[in-house]
């Protein structure tokens, strides 16, 4: 037991740090080289970088394991390059130009305010922008505590955003009654990430890694076994290709 708790504690930072590249750095390249972001799902980086940004915040008070706030860092840079590679490659889309009255292509929704539906790049970033801008002056004015509500407020704010990743693969695929579209060998790899990031959380030593982080990751962990349990009982036949975003632009 104290052999695998050593193994993992050696491997799963290393994976940690590495897996917002080696998650996303293929979709980002499929993008820019088919100058289309047809199929992929603006709301992935939103998800993302809601996410890692209230993760950074929750660092200076909980002090949990630095390992996860560098991933957080990287995370942020590597969403922030697929949204702008995402926003340019818009199928008949153009970055600042406003759009004629048409219906939009595959957008609309109804969300209020059409929101991260906008027809130019601007208000995503200013969105963004705002929201660090926010959680900067809380930080500064509330000087939060490990203790105090707010720290705990963001940290489970932030992690229970990113675990919302998997919900409308999942919803979709369960309309559709098929995975079609869905690659086995990205869901083993999302089970194996789950494995090594399970491990790390708990074999690590007590107060290294917060509470948040640990039950986050359990319903992550449930969902790609919901995943798990869709392929085996879909598979690939059935119904038509289930593209929500892109099947690989995930959190390992």
């Amino acid at each position: 037991m104290a052999l695998l708790s050593s193994l993992i504690s050696s491997i799963a930072p290393i994976f940690l740090l590495f897996s917002p590249i080696t998650s996303y750095s293929d979709q980002i390249l499929s993008i820019h080289r088919t100058r289309t972001s047809a199929g992929f799902s603006l709301d992935i980086p939103l998800i993302m970088l809601s996410a890692s940004l209230l993760k950074i915040f929750y660092w200076p008070p909980s002090r949990y394991d630095l390992s996860l706030l560098v991933q957080a860092f990287i995370m942020v840079v590597v969403q922030t390059l697929l949204l702008k590679v995402a926003l340019d490659n818009r199928p008949g889309w153009r970055s600042e130009t406003p759009f004629s009255e048409q219906k939009m292509p595959t957008i609309g929704t109804g969300r209020p305010y059409n929101f991260w539906r906008w027809r130019a790049q601007r208000p995503y970033w200013e969105f963004l922008l705002s929201l660090a801008l926010i959680l900067f002056v809380f930080h500064t004015l509330l000087r939060p505590t490990s203790t105090s509500v707010y720290t705990s407020f963001i940290g489970y704010l932030g992690l229970a955003i990113e675990a919302t990743l998997p919900l409308p693969q999942i919803s979709a695929n369960q309309r559709a009654r098929s995975c079609k579209g869905f690659r086995v060998s990205v869901l083993a790899n999302w089970l194996v990430g789950d494995a090594l990031k399970m491990g790390y959380f708990f074999l690590s030593e007590p107060g290294r890694v917060p509470w948040a982080f640990k039950l986050c990751g359990i319903f992550q962990a449930c969902c790609d076994v919901g995943l798990g349990c869709q392929w085996l009982l879909f598979g690939d036949g059935g119904g038509g290709a289930v593209e929500v975003g892109e099947k690989e632009a995930r959190l390992a």
